[in-house]
């Protein structure tokens, strides 16, 4: 500070106040804090927003797919109950219903005299080999075990 001070003004100023035309060096420090404050802020704010996420990524399909909907819903919509049902959702362990229905399937499959892992694809029963000739009628139906008829 070179220039003369103000009369009014007291002879004993801070170190932060700058002389004009000088570069006022806490002003970029306190805008890098700030940007970095925001970054780290927006960050934390977006890991906290996927935490349901990641609790149900070790779960169902099913349940993660809801969860991570429910999520999406809450960051969009800002509605902060989309995310606290989610996070609920994510916290209950949803007990599978899907493997014991399809052994009960197979078992009665097997019981019916099908086999579950033969499953046909539409277009291709009896009809559709009829359709190719006899022959390959009699030759598919003498595969399958059901007498053909013509």
């Amino acid at each position: 500070m070179t220039e003369a001070l103000h009369p009014s003004a007291p002879h004993d100023l801070p170190g932060f106040i700058t002389a004009p035309g000088d570069t006022d060096v806490l002003m970029i420090v306190i805008g890098i804090v700030l940007i970095g404050s925001v970054l780290a802020v927006g960050n934390f704010y977006l890991h906290l927003h996927t935490l349901p996420e990641r609790m149900a990524h070790k779960s169902q399909k099913l349940q993660f797919e809801i969860v991570a909907v429910l999520g999406l819903l809450a960051l969009f919509t800002h509605n902060h109950l989309f995310w606290v049902i989610g996070l609920v959702l994510a916290m209950i362990d949803l007990p599978d219903f899907g493997t014991p229905l399809r052994r009960i399937a197979g078992s009665v499959e097997k019981i019916a005299g099908g086999s579950p892992d033969d499953e046909e694809v539409p277009g291709e029963g009896a009809a559709a080999a009829a359709a190719h000739g006899p022959d390959t009628a009699k030759a598919d139906a003498a595969k399958s075990g059901v007498p053909s008829h013509a």
